[in-house]
């Protein structure tokens, strides 16, 4: 099971930008599905999640202008990216809570990072 991201690239202050994660293997389910970013010298924080039902939840600095998406059937989760600020530049990766077919419960899986730099 992996989660493989795509998306990132570089964008003017003001851009946008979508970031897509889908997840393969053999899959039972999957319950919380986010973003998380990390910017050079910053811990990762938490960006968006949501859950299987479609509840989602942002960080203060993103509510308003980024939007989380999935598609239970596909297994994939987007992050819709609006209004970037240079503050925004980091790494994002997506995380996803897995129940895989060889595994007895959930578990956290990581993809790979994609870099998102907003400069003029």
């Amino acid at each position: 099971v992996q989660l493989q991201a795509s998306g990132g690239g570089s964008v003017q202050p003001g851009g946008s930008l979508r970031l897509s994660c889908a997840a393969s293997g053999s899959i039972r389910s999957i319950s919380i599905m986010a973003w998380y970013r990390q910017a050079p010298g910053t811990p990762r924080e938490r960006v968006a999640t949501i859950t299987e039902g479609g509840t989602t939840n942002y960080a203060d600095s993103v509510k308003g202008r980024f939007t989380i998406s999935r598609d239970n059937a596909k297994n994939t989760v987007d992050l819709q990216m609006s209004r970037l600020k240079p503050d925004d530049t980091a790494v994002y990766y997506c995380h996803a809570n897995i129940y895989a077919a060889t595994d007895f419960t959930f578990s956290p899986r990581w993809g790979q990072g994609t870099l998102v730099t907003v400069s003029s």
